[in-house]
């Protein structure tokens, strides 16, 4: 458990915890430089506020999942605590999963309580290569299912398709559960090992996005796992270049032209598309958040309404 003050570099968080051999679990990153911002900037109530965490969600869940406590100021300008400094509690409404990606609307933050854990002693990471999306999702799909306790699972569609599968632990389990993973993926190709500095390449470029062109609209879509290789093979059709995360229910695409393209495809495999990044022309016209259902409208409209009376917290970014 780690209580700090939102304003703390998540460097600083981080090096803290790796100091006393922990590890935030929902691994978040700096997302600046995805939103076209300087590195080193990102604060752990940013991340926390925008929910982001990396390829470690699919397995430790995210930012709300480890968030204990806050303390906020409403737009009320009232004092409220939820949560504690304990993992079991159930006093009251959880606000801190609703505060959790909520992206600064509701309340000013001014502490969090977060849950940490043991940082594993060995990592390793298998990967299959030549695999299209459609195959490659279902081999991230069978391995999440599997009793091998994968920790992350991605896709790049670079030197004709690299799925990876990274396993983390005690040096003993990691290798019994590497060899398990090999016989249970073997109908979709070899599994290979990976050196260390390849692994790191590869998840790093994950997080930094460096393979996909920085002078078109960015696209975060969020889905169901096994949707991710039909989204892709849709937008593959307008030109998009992309990533898969999350085991297929995280894509990030890079793509010009239409907005309504990515929109689309994303509502018809049952997603949903932020707009990360984009010139100021395209951002003035088009809505950052994926345009909700009317009654999920209403009811962000209400509860934000009851946090913030006075709309101190609406600066119309979004």
């Amino acid at each position: 458990m780690l209580t700090v003050r939102p304003a703390t570099p998540l460097a600083t968080v981080q090096s803290l915890v790796a100091e006393q051999g922990q590890m935030l679990a929902f691994e978040p990153f700096d997302h600046g430089p995805i939103f076209g911002r300087s590195t080193g900037a990102a604060t752990i109530g940013g991340v926390v506020a925008a929910a982001v965490a990396g390829s470690q969600r699919v397995a430790s869940g995210g930012a709300r999942d480890h968030l204990l406590g806050v303390r906020a100021v409403s737009g009320r300008g009232e004092l409220f605590i939820s949560g504690a400094k304990v993992v079991k509690n159930v006093t009251g409404y959880d606000l801190p999963k609703l505060i959790a990606g909520s992206w600064g609307r509701l309340s000013a933050i001014t502490e969090l309580t977060l849950k940490v854990l043991p940082a594993p002693r060995v990592m390793a990471t298998r990967v299959i290569r030549g695999l299209d999306p459609d195959r490659a999702v279902a081999a991230m799909a069978a391995a999440m299912g599997s009793q091998a306790e994968i920790a992350a699972a991605a896709h790049w569609p670079a030197n004709g398709g690299i799925t990876a599968f990274r396993l983390q632990g005690f040096h003993a389990s990691v290798a019994a559960r590497c060899a398990n993973l090999m016989r249970f993926l073997e109908p979709f190709g070899r599994l290979d090992a990976v050196d260390d500095d390849e692994a790191a390449m590869l998840w790093t470029g994950m997080v930094t996005l460096a393979s996909l062109p920085q002078d078109l609209p960015l696209w975060r879509v969020i889905m169901p796992p096994g949707a991710g290789g039909k989204l892709v093979g849709e937008l593959e059709r307008h030109g998009a270049q992309w990533l898969l995360d999350w085991a297929g229910g995280l894509a990030w695409i890079a793509l010009g032209g239409e907005e309504d393209i990515v929109r689309a495809a994303a509502a018809a495999v049952g997603g949903h598309a932020l707009l990360v990044r984009a010139p100021p022309d395209l951002r003035d016209r088009v809505a950052a958040f994926h345009p909700p259902h009317p009654g999920v409208a209403a009811l962000e409209e209400r509860v934000r309404r009851a946090f913030d009376p006075a709309m101190v917290f609406e600066t119309g970014r979004f």
